[in-house]
């Protein structure tokens, strides 16, 4: 880390001077700072994988910075002044690009936090410091940042000097840049040619891929300070044998140069370790299994890698074991996710004969192919045993148990434990072994001599209990998902050292194979692309009725890696295009911002074919990062051109100029990042990201300055595109103006852009679905409530209420909840809506022509209060203005009248013009209402009745 932050920080001095430098690298301890804070905060701990993200960034954690600075100190070196105003409004002009170019780097990077299976928790670090540091570099460039810079402002004198320097610089940058850009943009013939041979380079490039020249692994091999060799021989062989075999192997090995020590185990495992714990080699404990663990000098002390040094071993100890019976494997510590081996098919079939022997077919085809080494099975060959057969009848009349017998065995054999020795605090305990040397229970004949204690206390000698037998020992049978399964397991050498490889040269065999039970079976890429329920994407899917065969190990690791790293760089690409069309409200533009991501691997493929290394998971999350770092450089570009074509000039020379001025902190922020590059390309894991972002960013760098000005001419009416009031998009009439176009440009509105059109339709298909499905939703929770409110009552089997529909009255009233008087009805007729009517009021009202009564004067008048006004519409003269309510209270609570009065409350009286309004008419309701509620002192007049008709009240004033 300390090595790529000084590499930076020359950088820095070397292309912007000593005091923007200065302000420049402050920002890396304060951003370093912040992310490990960060870490801490998410419970990330600082191992290799976090150190290596940290490195990774702070290559482009000062991008944002470089540009703050650059700006400020050219607005400066215009004005001829360090003023503060000068310096923000250096920071406003490249504010939003910069937010909008550090957020597609952060939107490159955390859709790589999404990758499933075992690499997902594995590089996880980088995607998320990596985004983080990103982030608060952009924090420090707004706020720390132009303060600094103003602080250490220089004087004028300094100032002018370097304005004289930055003048021939550009002076210089001018002279270099336009005799190659100039003829690309004058001849459009030559402009189309120099664009189909990028095209036709970039895909030439990637064919690579196909033909191996640039091969794909995983992850690659580390360089680790140890190595293991595992031994098998024949079943049933003896101890003795396994340690001399291995005795031999290490012997053998002891004459490579980078060798330090080997120990040899037989019969017993080596101590456990990763390999250990991932491929159950801790089990190995019989006495035909051995190991070697082999531990090399430090690699800054050799040459040559571990995997370099365990190839070689590999050479000399096959022919060694080849002629001594003996099956080996060379076994070095994996770099990444733990795997069974590197190259395993699992093998299925209807029997177990017929599982067998498609294995046993299967070892032969591997051992065709060139490259892969150390096959294997986890099949054991029939081998005899010795089985003491204990007479039960002579035991019984003994009175000895099987039991005693089987112990007192397996105590001559060393197999049963005693007990153990406390000794502090020691991880594992130290068991107490009884056991008969090696040259005695080595012989059959001498283990009948072996006393067994009886119940009485004497002892009888073994041979009087039984006798021992040959027999075969039963196969192991291993099941997976509930299917029996056989193991065929090897490891990749050589270049290709990937599992595709070997596996596609395996299944070209397999296609000329047939089983013993008289099934083809499949190979890739219809094992790839079949059916779900045929098989698998790993191999094919075999069931209980035939044989078959799934690829798994390593290469299942590397297919959910590299298609979850291809789904994260789909989705940067989403993102990244969203976050630029939101700034800059073109598809087109953003499109043209985009173009150079695909440029990257004209310096991400032959930067790997030149250093010799495999394309690998960590180069592609170096390409992903890369396609969001090379945006911000297009972005710088297409803004400056943007704010040039608003003060009038045109886009031809707004671009050329732009790619001149944005030149230097484009060049800087690349070469920074190739830096922190740097410092990791000889770490063996890293050292394909490494390669990715040196490569990729120097071409691609290149590329845009080229690119983004041709394309931006181009492109020149999309910054001329305007949109109206009624979001029709049209042609701004200075385009003619400015670019001298001798079409008459139509004022009209030219239409809705297609992908706009398109967005549209997805937007308002969206949008209608939402709604009919809300719609569904509502009328379906409506019916249920209404089947609900069929079955439930609130009275003791009373008549429901009407409907609260609202109506000129105001509301139907609640029904009565108890044994007192309920209170009166309102105005509104329930008859109309085909209800009981109430009973008549004791007072008779006068016909429609008289004076109209107060409505329920005489509670109102019994409580003391002053009765409310008339809730009905007052009947007054035709147009006559109606009396305000409550203001001349009434003082007598009968009125008599002359007139007849009609029938009681059986019609709704009929609207007119000269009647009030009706939110004057629900206002007067209102009030008249809460009146008489004040004064009816009845149970039926609580605090929910109130609630009820304050809820009636709201819908009708609605």
């Amino acid at each position: 880390m300390m090595e790529a932050a000084v590499i930076v920080s020359i950088l820095c001095l070397i292309g912007l001077g000593f005091r923007a430098a200065f302000v420049v690298i402050s920002i890396i301890p304060v951003v370093i700072l912040l992310t490990i804070w960060w870490a801490m905060m998410v419970d990330y701990t600082i191992d290799r994988v976090s150190l290596f993200a940290l490195i990774f960034s702070i290559g482009i954690l000062v991008d944002d910075a470089t540009v703050v600075v650059e700006n400020i100190f050219r607005h400066w070196l215009e004005k001829g002044k360090t003023s503060v105003a000068t310096a923000i409004d250096a920071v406003r002009e490249v504010g939003n690009p910069t937010i909008l170019a550090t957020f597609t780097i952060i939107a490159a990077l955390l859709p790589m936090g999404w990758v499933s299976g075992l690499m997902g928790p594995y590089m996880r670090p980088i995607p998320v410091l990596g985004a983080s540091a990103m982030f608060f570099s952009l924090i420090a460039a707004f706020v720390f940042t132009p303060w600094f810079a103003v602080k250490v402002a220089p004087k004028l004198g300094a100032l002018k000097k370097a304005e004289e320097k930055e003048k021939k610089a550009h002076a210089r940058i001018s002279r270099m840049y336009r005799p190659i850009i100039m003829p690309l943009i004058k001849n459009r013939k030559l402009g189309i040619l120099f664009l189909i041979s990028i095209i036709g380079m970039t895909a030439l490039l990637c064919i690579t891929f196909y033909t191996q020249h640039v091969p794909v692994k995983m992850l690659p091999f580390d360089n680790k300070p140890e190595f293991s060799v595992i031994v098998n021989m024949p079943e049933g062989t003896a101890m003795p044998d396994t340690a001399n075999v291995t005795l031999a192997l290490a012997e053998a090995l002891r004459e490579i140069p980078e060798v330090t020590a080997v120990i040899t185990y037989a019969g017993t495992a080596q101590p456990f370790n990763f390999n250990g714990m991932v491929r159950h080699y801790f089990l190995r404990q019989q006495p035909w299994e051995g190991d070697l663990l082999v531990m090399l000098t430090d690699k800054k002390e050799r040459d040559r890698g571990s995997h370099e040094i365990a190839v070689a071993a590999r050479h000399i100890l096959k022919p060694i074991a080849d002629q001594m019976g003996a099956r080996i494997a060379v076994v070095e510590m994996p770099p990444g996710p733990p795997v069974l081996q590197t190259l395993v098919a699992e093998v299925y079939g209807p029997d177990a004969d017929t599982r067998r022997q498609v294995a046993t077919d299967l070892v032969s085809m591997f051992e065709q192919v060139e490259n892969v080494v150390d096959v294997d099975t986890y099949m054991a060959d029939p081998y005899e045993f010795w089985r003491f057969e204990v007479d039960t009848e002579k035991a019984v009349r003994r009175g000895i148990s099987v039991d005693t017998v089987n112990g007192s065995l397996a105590m001559a054999m060393g197999s049963f434990k005693l007990g153990d020795i406390k000794r502090g605090t020691v991880l594992e305990p130290t068991y107490i072994v009884m056991q008969i040397p090696l040259a005695i229970r080595s012989q059959i004949s001498r283990l009948g001599d072996l006393p067994i204690p009886t119940a009485d206390g004497r002892t009888i000698p073994l041979s009087e209990l039984g006798e021992f037998k040959k027999g075969y020992e039963d196969p192991v049978i291993y099941t997976k998902d509930l299917r029996a399964v056989e193991y065929v397991i090897g490891e990749m050498e050589g270049r290709l050292g990937a599992p595709i490889y070997g596996m596609l040269h395996i299944e070209d065999l397999i296609e000329e194979y047939t089983t013993p039970d008289g099934v083809q079976m499949e190979v890739m890429p219809k094992t790839i692309l079949g059916k779900p329920g045929d098989w698998t994407f790993v191999g094919t899917r075999a069931d209980a009725s035939k044989s078959g065969y799934e690829w798994t190990g390593e290469w299942t690791v590397t297919y959910e890696t590299f298609r979850d790293m291809g789904g994260a760089f789909m989705a940067a690409l989403v993102l990244i295009y969203g976050l630029i069309v939101w700034e800059f409200k073109n598809f087109a533009l953003a499109g043209l911002i985009m173009s150079p991501i695909p440029i990257t691997m004209l310096g991400i493929i032959p930067g790997h074919w030149m250093m010799g290394a495999e394309f690998t998971a960590t180069s592609m999350i170096g390409m992903i990062a890369l396609g969001g770092i090379i945006v911000r450089q297009s972005i710088l570009i297409v803004e400056f051109v943007k704010l040039e074509v608003a003060k009038g000039n045109e886009v031809q020379e707004a671009a050329v100029r732009g790619a001149e001025l944005r030149m230097r902190p484009i060049f800087i922020t690349s070469l920074t990042l190739m830096a922190g590059a740097f410092a990791i390309i000889d770490d063996p894991i890293f050292n394909g990201m490494a390669i990715s972002l040196m490569f990729g960013a120097g071409v691609a760098t290149v590329m845009a300055l080229l690119i983004i000005p041709l394309g931006c001419i181009s492109a020149k009416k999309q910054f001329y595109i305007e949109t109206s009031d009624d979001g029709s998009v049209f042609v701004s009439p200075s385009y003619a103006r400015i670019e001298h176009v001798d079409d008459e440009v139509e004022s009209t509105p030219s239409g809705t852009p297609f992908l706009m059109k398109i967005w549209g339709g997805i937007f308002s298909a969206l949008t209608w679905v939402f709604y009919i499905f809300r719609a569904v939703f509502t009328m379906a929770m409506m019916g249920v409530k209404s089947v609900f409110g069929m079955f439930g009552g609130r009275g003791g089997g009373g008549t429901p209420p009407p409907p609260r529909a609202p109506t000129p009255g105001g509301g139907t009233p609640p029904p009565p909840r108890g044994g007192g008087t309920p209170p009166p009805p309102r105005e509104t007729p329930v008859t109309a809506r085909g209800g009981t009517p109430p009973p008549p009021r004791e007072t008779p009202v006068t016909a429609r022509g008289g004076t109209p009564p107060p409505p329920r004067e005489t509670p109102a008048t019994t409580a003391g209060g002053t009765p409310p006004p008339p809730r009905e519409t007052p009947a007054t003269t035709a147009g006559g203005t109606p009396p305000p309510p409550r203001e001349t209270p009434s003082p007598a609570p009968t009125v008599t009248s002359t007139g007849t009065p009609p029938p009681p409350r059986e019609t709704p009286p009929a609207t007119t013009a000269d009647t009030v309004p009706p939110a004057a008419a629900a206002v007067a309701n209102a009030e008249s209402q809460v009146d008489a509620e004040d004064g009816i002192d009845d149970e039926t007049s609580d605090t929910v009745g109130r609630k009820r008709r304050g809820i009636r009240l709201k819908q009708d004033l609605t």
